[in-house]
């Protein structure tokens, strides 16, 4: 379903591991020179280049323009929401900075609360990377400048002190930083199955709070399934179960527009998926159709939360068709090998995390591309409120998942050999955490002083 491009001219270097590790190690301190590693602490908002509100506004070319004003709404409440939301505006000002050109697959939208943990084919609980809509190949330390400035962000949302914040940084980075000098020297072959098993995200925490945190997720294991939201998600109509509609988050959509995303979009979506999974979707009925708002970036992007039903009683399957625009970062390094968007969020996802859903594929409809997934299927998601107590062993969690993240994809001989065994690196990213936070505060107020003259326009949900 996929073919590649004529590629421009790449920014992000493409090694050969079939090089000697002392050719590889020497790629990495090369970097050095196109991009220091201090200067990576370095922000001055006067090279940017680019004006963040007007940056969001352009984003909403491909997105429902009645969505819009919503979209302004949620980015507004909060310099945490308007984090979550400006992933374009960071992705312009990282690069708008000398790079390492050092190519990992990017999560490319690595904020702190798109770690968490997720269900496995096998059914065990992993804790992974979750958000791929941004993916594409670019320069490693873009998604570890994205997560540190999250953290530094998601305390301040919470009152946590500066020093704390600070701390969290220092451990991301660092266990980042230790697990990829480990993975320099691992097995490809050790690297590709590792995976943080629940047990494994526990011990990450102190033993006073191991049993709260592992209370807080395991209480919404059970519901966060395809039963539990079909308990909460559908009421009985005539005989047949409905997703029950809350406009503008969710709206019910006619025979006709079901009828066109069952045989355009899920006929598409079919294909894509391997033969056995394609049986077993085959099994399933498609009962209902409904339109949803998801998130606070994703605000406008067309998405269906589709329900299937098997042959048994109480047998729901539960499908969500995001839209796939192109990924934020394609302006400044190059265009996707995929021509599909729905493809290359896939094609990322299976990249980097270590156990994908069964059922994600990608398809198209009315001239939009999709990727198809399993909606919630055990998600488990934190908050900001959740993590803050543990800020620093949540932030050590992130940064080894990013690590094994990075290292399936790139070179962690170049890397390890880049950030070097000092603390140079890490303290570049603290104080870049610290003076991004920053920024975001004031692009957030210029998103709020917009809507307040009537230059942006905005909505209640």
């Amino acid at each position: 379903m996929s073919t590649t491009r004529n590629a421009p001219t790449l920014v992000a270097a493409r090694h050969d591991l079939a090089a000697t590790a002392a050719e590889r190690r020497e790629i990495g301190r090369q970097a050095r020179v196109l991009a220091p590693r201090s200067d990576l602490g370095v922000w001055d908002e006067r090279n940017r280049g680019h004006d963040p509100v007007e940056r969001i506004l352009a984003q909403n070319e491909i997105r429902l323009p009645e969505l819009a004003p919503l979209r302004h709404q949620r980015m507004a409440r909060s310099p945490w929401n308007f984090y979550r939301g400006a992933a374009a505006v960071m992705a312009a000002d990282l690069a708008s900075r000398p790079h390492s050109r050092i190519e990992v697959q990017l999560c490319g939208d690595a904020h702190v609360l798109n770690f968490g943990l997720w269900a496995t084919p096998e059914r065990n609980l992993n804790f992974d990377l979750r958000d791929f809509d941004e993916t594409l190949p670019g320069p490693f330390e873009w998604d570890v400048a994205r997560l540190a400035a999250s953290l530094v962000v998601a305390a301040r949302e919470n009152g946590v002190k500066p020093g704390r914040s600070d701390a969290a940084v220092t451990a991301a980075v660092d266990a980042y930083r230790s697990r990829m000098r480990t993975y320099a020297t691992s097995p490809l072959l050790d690297i590709w199955y590792e995976g943080t098993r629940f047990d494994q995200f526990i011990d990450y925490f102190e033993h006073a709070d191991r049993g709260q945190v592992k209370v807080q997720f395991e209480k919404g294991k059970a519901t966060r399934t395809s039963r539990g939201a079909f308990a909460k998600l559908t009421t009985g109509r005539r005989g047949r179960a409905r997703i029950t509609p809350q406009p503008p988050l969710r709206v019910t959509l006619d025979d006709r527009e079901q009828g066109d995303v069952v045989e355009g979009l899920l006929g598409e979506y079919r294909l894509t998926l391997q033969e056995d999974r394609r049986k077993l979707f085959d099994r399933f009925i498609p009962v209902d159709i409904v339109r949803q708002v998801v998130g606070v970036g994703s605000v406008g992007m067309m998405v269906y939360l589709v329900l299937l039903e098997g042959s048994a009683t109480g047998d729901p399957l539960f499908l969500q068709c995001k839209q796939a625009g192109p990924s934020v970062y394609e302006s400044f390094t190059y265009a996707s090998a995929h021509d599909h968007h729905g493809a290359r969020v896939i094609a990322g996802k299976r990249m980097v995390q270590s156990a994908t859903d069964i059922f994600v594929g990608w398809g198209s409809l009315d001239g939009r591309d999709f990727y198809v997934r399993q909606f919630r299927d055990m998600k488990l998601i934190p908050t900001t409120n959740l993590i803050a107590p543990v800020l620093v062993e949540f932030g050590i969690a992130c940064g080894n998942t990013l690590a094994r993240a990075h290292a399936r994809s790139g070179d962690p001989v170049a890397i390890d050999a880049y950030m070097g065994k000092g603390d140079v690196f890490t303290k570049a990213m603290r104080s870049f955490a610290r003076r991004y936070a920053d920024q975001n505060e004031r692009d957030h107020a210029a998103l709020v002083a917009g809507i307040r003259r009537g230059k942006v326009e905005s909505i209640d949900d």
